[in-house]
């Protein structure tokens, strides 16, 4: 077994993280607390050895006090043999094995595994979680926690434990020269301990605070620097530069609260340290006036007493650097313990692979207003296979009904159903890997372009994935495509979001995915609205040998992409006000054909009162 690896460092968590923090703690380390005591226990030998080093120095002295200087080693070289055993192997033995079960066990593993389970958590948040948040602000918090209780773990046992064992040895060591001493060093510790009390309160509060306007730092910047393009375009590099200094000013102000607690705390402490050395030394020798004490007494009071007084400094950082972790752990928790709003059911199944009959059996969502927006009373039933067209002017409730579909919101009455499968009752990573989608805005990972591709099916072959391409008609493209490091096609990566390809070589990596991922519901919401006419045409081919036998939901605007669908759904202020075949709907003389007639054969106009609701979409 690999001993560096005794903590499993991606293990999953039971159940959620819990909401107070000593739950919240126990959570983040489960499955790690053997490990850790175990480290522990070191660290406690490593304590109690400063007081037997003290005591081996004593006693060697009194032992050559004890001697001429022709005879002491003759008369102690046992002492003077073990006293060199005990300094050159068993203290740095000890000590290397309580700083390789911290350095090696602890903290490589812990703050993996912290960070892992935050991670899976937070994926599973509803896209709501993120809407209202900034990418960069989450990430923050993420890494600011696991590395928080990492450290919160790792200095209690590597300075916590250290020191209690430390201290405990001392008071007996002490108490067998005089008991008087004892209660010295006990009463300066209950000074010690109310300073602490006072100050670390307030080093903790003081750290959250900072901590959360750092995060809000990250998240300014991160959000402007993600929009850089729209920053420059919009020439407003002097306003996203004054929201940033105005973000880090707020830190910057809480980094001084926390810096003017901090240096309080260090200049008592200081104070309070002096006064140790002064007390035991002095008490020991005034006792060894009275014959109550040797030589050898005072020089292991001494170092006793200037190893605590060091210590407390130490110590009181650390225990200060602890209370700052815990903060942080405070206001990560605040942001990443909420419970999922949308949550699979206790019993849910895994949906097989369905026909794609798709049934919206009244649904109605408001976005929790109750009020405009969304969708109101939508019943429509899709059979297998069927291809679906769905037009409406923005905020008409396309794009909501697409994603009440994919379940990224629960509805708010009715259901929805496919293959007779009311979607909250089954699993939402089982019903998304049944629906393939390309949307108008496509979403890359700063990866490579294979990497890409195979998002829809990772477990394809090359030939596949390329075959994907070129139905897609990206395979060209991609072949000329080379990125900083030199790498070139299908290897070269595409930027963040995809910002090195134009908007429609972006949209044609989408639906290779899509067409790799081969999902029996294919959702096209605006698919093609980013490529010019010619490649729009051939990939139209592509979309139709695709499309074969599934059932196919296609949002547009331009409506001569979806002139060919079996059917033609028209909404209008959330409702399904027509459908019918294109042929059909023109000769009914509705909505749609208005909607044909004025374009001509461009786009469905918005108007003013329209582009209202677009934002409840």
């Amino acid at each position: 077994m690999n001993t560096d690896r005794m903590i499993d460092a991606f293990s999953p968590a039971e159940g959620p993280p819990p909401q107070s923090l000593g739950a919240f703690f126990a959570w983040c380390l489960a499955g790690a607390w053997k490990v850790l005591v175990w480290a522990g226990l070191f660290s406690v030998a490593a304590g109690a050895l400063e007081v037997v080093s003290a005591v081996v120095l004593g006693r060697v002295i009194d032992g050559a006090l004890s001697s001429t200087p022709e005879t002491v080693f003759r008369d102690h070289w046992p002492l003077f043999l073990s006293a060199a055993l005990f300094y050159m192997v068993v203290r740095p033995g000890i000590f290397g094995l309580s700083s390789a079960s911290n350095s090696i066990l602890v903290q490589p593993n812990l703050l993996p595994l912290v960070l892992s389970r935050l991670h899976r958590w937070t994926m599973g948040q509803a896209v709501t979680f993120f809407d209202n948040d900034f990418a960069g602000r989450i990430a923050q918090k993420q890494m600011q926690t696991a590395r928080a209780v990492t450290d919160v773990a790792s200095e209690v046992i590597n300075v916590v434990a250290f020191a209690l064992a430390s201290v405990i040895g001392s008071v007996i060591f002490l108490v067998a020269i005089d008991a008087w001493i004892a209660v010295a060093l006990a009463a300066w510790l209950v000074v010690y301990l109310g300073m602490i009390r006072w100050f670390l309160p307030r080093v903790r509060g003081r750290s959250a605070a900072r901590a959360s306007a750092r995060a809000m730092v990250t998240g300014q910047v991160v959000d402007t620097i993600t929009n850089i393009k729209t920053v420059k375009l919009f020439a407003h590099a002097d306003h996203e530069d004054r929201a940033a200094l105005s973000a880090m000013a707020g830190f910057r102000d809480r980094a001084l609260d926390f810096g003017y607690v901090s240096a309080s705390f260090r200049f008592s402490l200081m104070t309070l340290s002096g006064l140790l050395p002064i007390i035991l030394i002095g008490g020991a020798i005034l006792l060894w006036q009275q014959g109550g004490a040797t030589a050898g007494d005072i020089a292991a009071s001494g170092a006793i007493s200037l190893r605590i007084a060091q210590m407390s400094g130490w110590v009181s950082m650390t225990l200060m650097s602890i209370y700052g972790s815990v903060g942080e752990v405070e206001d990560g928790m605040r942001t990443l313990s909420p419970p999922h709003s949308l949550t699979d059911a206790p019993d849910a199944e895994v949906l097989g692979r369905v026909t794609g009959a798709v049934a919206f059996d009244r649904i109605t969502f408001t976005y929790g207003r109750g009020g405009g927006g969304g969708v109101q009373g939508i019943d429509l039933t899709i059979h297998p296979g069927e291809r679906v067209g769905i037009v409406g002017a923005s905020g008409a409730g396309k794009s909501t009904l697409v994603a009440l579909l994919l379940r990224l919101y629960d509805v708010e009455a009715g259901a929805i159903r496919i293959d007779g499968h009311d979607i909250r009752r089954v699993t939402q990573e089982s019903l998304r890997r049944q629906i393939g989608m390309v949307t108008q805005e496509t979403a890359m990972f700063n990866r490579s372009a294979r990497e890409n591709i195979l998002y829809g099916d990772p477990g394809a072959s090359e030939e596949a994935m390329i075959a994907a391409a070129r139905a897609a008609e990206a395979h060209e493209f991609i072949l000329g495509l080379r990125d900083h490091a030199g790498r070139t096609g299908y290897d070269a990566h595409l930027g963040e979001r995809g910002v090195k390809l134009s908007g429609g070589q972006r949209q044609r990596i989408a639906l290779a995915r899509a067409f790799l991922k081969n999902a029996p519901i294919l959702v096209l919401d605006e698919a093609t609205s980013a490529l010019d006419s010619e490649v729009e045409a051939s990939i139209q081919t592509a979309l139709t040998q695709v499309m074969q036998g599934k059932t196919v939901l296609a949002i547009a605007h331009r409506l001569s992409t979806i002139a060919a669908m079996d059917r033609i759904v028209v909404m209008d202020a959330g409702r399904i006000v027509e459908q019918g075949s294109h042929d059909e709907l023109l000769a009914r003389g509705g909505l749609y054909a208005r909607y044909w007639n004025r374009q001509s054969g461009g786009f469905i106009g918005t108007d003013e009162d329209e582009t209202g609701a677009e934002a409840a979409e």
